[in-house]
């Protein structure tokens, strides 16, 4: 009679970790292994030998994400969880720089030959992204661009709030029934938009601009004339429809075009307040100061310049600039994070001057959560729209982003700067809650002539 598949695969990797298992598991014979005592714990599912080939091949994480996305490696049960208690595991016996000994090789070597798991690498996963050229071209660039936002208007739809608000809202009611997400979104456009100081008649420039969230809310509520750019085709044919629909289209432009061609072939007027929401993490180190450069150019004297971007912390917790390497091959090809400190020293650099810094860091949990719920909910519709596989891809992102998030391995900042002349000033009112907005009287009218609320919520 053959042995249990399960207590092989656990003893191996309880060798190679010096650590019991934090969590259960389960083999493609039906057999378990591992703690039994919480019967609410998920469980991990090894559901074909070709996971553990993957793993000979590439071991770590690699490995796991190409099983878990080609459906080799599953979770029963909540999946934030179960890398909550792996992520544990790993900063308690110190995994990540861990590395395979010989020794270690020959067992892991042994133990899939008798599970009959030898054999050639196997293919990656359709999903996984494949880009060629230098890094951060605009040709790469622009197929980076597009293998995460041109995968589906219809599934930003579905995952989404009605605005189409894909980065961290602003939570500002805790507990009040009826508030939520749809509604953190608005309190976060608005955010930007009495930080920015806009007011009617002013010329708004998005960089990076999605759906067209802010070019609509700033346009509408605002009075402003908003110019957004996007590398991707269809997140501007989306943008374009809902700006015609609604009658914005005096108001608002949207450009397919790279953030380093603005301007470059036909001269651009200064704009009086920029905002680049959560791209600035997608123009790479190298390239930053190029970014930080050209927003500086486009921005006119004492006008206001707002970023909001994500982070990775300097304490070491989270040593991978992109991320890691499954959000590096499937979620966002050569995205970089840098800690908050270094990105204020780039911006500077570019002649800006920083007058705050807001975080958003566990604002971000509560807003990945409603985007995992709907996607757990509503796995059948989900799947229906991106097909089994990228529906493993979001599943494991939205977890794991959730998760880092709420540890602190990732941050996300609002950077609110402004313009100096050349003398040094800056235009700003003296007062910080008039620069933010939150003096009465300093929210200008809407273009209806209808008072934005004063307060900062």
């Amino acid at each position: 009679m053959p042995r249990p598949v399960a207590p092989q695969l656990a003893g191996l990797v309880e060798r190679l970790i010096g650590a019991p298992l934090p969590i259960r598991l389960r083999a493609w014979d039906g057999s378990e292994a591992g703690p039994g005592d919480d019967p609410d714990a998920p469980v991990v599912v090894v559901r074909h030998r070709r996971a553990l080939r993957r793993l000979l091949w590439n071991p770590g994480e690699m490995g796991l994400a190409r099983a878990f996305v080609a459906g080799e490696l599953a979770v029963d049960g909540d999946i934030a969880e179960g890398l909550s208690r792996f992520w544990k595991l790993a900063r308690a016996q110190s995994l990540a720089g861990v590395r395979l000994t010989r020794a270690d090789v020959v067992d892991a070597v042994a133990v899939a030959a008798r599970l009959r798991a030898i054999g050639p690498r196997p293919k990656p996963p359709a999903s996984e992204a494949r880009l060629s050229g230098g890094l951060h071209t605009r040709r790469r660039d622009r197929a980076a661009i597009a293998h995460h936002y041109d995968l589906s208007n219809e599934f930003y739809e579905f995952l989404l709030d009605p605005q189409m608000a894909y980065s961290c809202g602003y939570w500002t009611q805790e507990g009040s029934p009826g508030y939520g997400l749809a509604d953190a979104q608005r309190d976060k456009l608005d955010l930007i938009c009495r930080k920015l100081g806009l007011a009617p008649g002013m010329r708004l420039l998005d960089v990076g601009c999605g759906w067209a969230a802010l070019l609509v809310h700033a346009a509408q509520h605002y009075g402003v004339h908003a110019v957004g750019v996007t590398l991707s085709a269809q997140q501007q044919a989306y943008g374009l429809a809902r700006v015609r629909a609604m009658g914005l289209a005096d108001r608002v432009e949207i450009r397919l075009q790279d953030y380093r061609a603005i301007g470059a072939d036909v001269p651009e007027q200064p704009f009086d307040a920029i905002a680049s929401i959560e791209m600035g993490e997608h123009v790479g180190q190298d390239n930053y100061p190029v970014y930080a450069a050209q927003l500086h150019r486009l921005l006119a004297t004492h006008g206001r310049l707002l970023l909001q971007q994500m982070s990775r912390g300097a304490s070491g917790h989270n040593p991978a600039p992109g991320g890691g390497a499954f959000m590096e091959r499937y979620v966002a090809p050569d995205m970089y994070m840098r800690p908050l400190g270094s990105t204020v020293t780039l911006l500077e650099e570019a002649g800006l001057e920083v007058v705050d810094v807001h975080s958003l860091r566990e604002h971000y949990v509560w807003t990945v959560r409603p985007w995992l719920d709907t996607l757990r909910e509503r796995e059948a519709e989900a799947v229906a729209l991106i097909g089994e596989e990228q529906y493993r891809v979001w599943l494991l992102y939205l977890a794991g982003a959730a998760l880092a998030f709420e540890e602190n391995r990732m941050g996300v900042h609002q950077i609110l700067m402004v313009r100096p002349d050349a003398a040094g000033r800056t235009g700003l009112p003296r007062s910080r809650r008039a620069v933010l907005g939150t003096d009465p009287g300093s929210t200008p009218t809407t273009a209806n002539g209808v008072l934005i609320a004063p307060e900062l919520r």
